[in-house]
């Protein structure tokens, strides 16, 4: 869920901003924050664990076997 909020930050705040300094980045996150908790929405998964770590788990064989052919 925090690499969820931190994508919207990003693209919706952060990636096509300018900021001079480190404060003009602090205030706009700090500005991004307030505008995001005065309206805020709960996320809901709508994928099942299962399938997820179904995924994991191909994802993972294909990256072993991937792995196993540049060692020989």
């Amino acid at each position: 869920m925090v690499e969820r909020f931190f994508r919207s930050l990003t693209t919706d705040r952060l990636q096509r901003g300018v900021f001079r300094s480190v404060h003009e980045l602090t205030v706009a996150i700090h500005e991004y924050i307030t505008a995001h908790n005065q309206n805020p929405k709960p996320f809901v998964w709508t994928a099942k664990a299962n399938d997820i770590l179904q995924k994991v788990i191909r994802t993972n064989r294909r990256l072993s076997s991937k792995n196993n052919e540049a060692l020989h």
